[in-house]
């Protein structure tokens, strides 16, 4: 589906991408902040399930999967709210759980469009789970058919292996795996998550890319270099995100690039489908 020139809020320029985002094409990484609740989020601002339809419009995708910020803690009634009026068709969410919930809540969130649960754990001094919560909730998800989506640092991957070996449940890393840099693919977490990968316990995000960057924009030639490698690898077990509004970045970065780089990571329309469409097909239950 072909974007439109588009002003977005947390977005930088106006055009849309070179690349013609695939009918269904999912951005499977945005946040959601919305000052209608508590509490309220002043950065970044302007990041309303209406705002996001802007970049909609602008980079061609319609399918979005919402990931629960860790400033509304485990209230996920945001990202259901969003969920909700971007429409069940075409919306899934992501949450933000202790192992305490019920199965109440599991159920309720299960039919709002959760799919997963999210553990933020790189900085332990503000984050709202830690890690010894991933193996206990993971059991407890296991009935829903949901995954855990991680983001951790690459040498806490390395450091808590055999935990996310044995996990009853489908891991998603968030960012590429956010290794150390300038090793990159080199660092021992890359290996760890290529295993769960090659033995099909594992699918990556590919997103991020100024997370995972020494040399920068537009290129971003390092982090393209660590997509590549998964692509290379398992292109069946990738989605893209955008990560739009962008938190933390004092600028924000230009999301037709980011859509744009998939090109560089992913050369062919095929696999540029896979990753836009049918991945995010299986992993998150859009309809065919």
């Amino acid at each position: 589906m072909a974007g439109t020139a588009q002003a977005v809020p947390n977005s930088s320029d106006t055009q849309p991408p070179r690349l013609e985002a695939p009918r269904n094409a999912a951005d499977c990484h945005i946040h959601i902040y919305d000052p209608r609740f508590q509490p309220r989020v002043d950065h970044p601002a302007h990041a309303t399930a209406g705002d996001y339809r802007l970049l909609q419009k602008r980079i061609g995708t319609s399918r979005v999967v919402i990931v629960q910020p860790r400033n509304y803690t485990t209230d996920n009634t945001p990202t259901l709210d969003a969920i909700g009026r971007i429409g069940r068709d075409n919306a899934r969410g992501i949450a933000v759980l202790h192992p305490t919930v019920d199965e109440a809540e599991l159920r309720l969130l299960h039919d709002g469009g959760i799919r997963g649960v999210r553990f933020t754990v790189g900085k332990p001094d503000v984050a709202v789970v830690s890690i010894d919560m991933i193996e206990p909730l993971a059991k407890r998800i296991a009935p829903f058919g949901w995954h855990v989506q991680i983001h951790m640092s690459g040498q806490q991957i390395v450091e808590h292996a055999d935990m996310l070996r044995r996990l009853p449940v489908s891991i998603v890393f968030d960012h590429m795996g956010r290794p150390p840099l300038p090793d990159g693919t080199r660092h021992a977490s890359h290996a760890i998550i290529r295993d769960l990968l090659d033995r099909r316990r594992a699918w990556v995000k590919i997103s991020g890319a100024y997370l995972n960057t020494q040399d920068g924009a537009p290129a971003y030639d390092d982090a393209c270099e660590i997509a590549r490698a998964f692509v290379r690898a398992a292109p069946e077990r990738l989605v893209w995100g955008s990560d739009w509004p962008h938190p933390g970045q004092k600028t924000p970065p230009d999301d037709a690039l980011l859509l744009d780089l998939l090109a560089a990571q992913a050369p062919d329309a095929d696999t540029q489908r896979r990753i836009l469409v049918s991945n995010p097909q299986a992993l998150y239950g859009f309809g065919a």
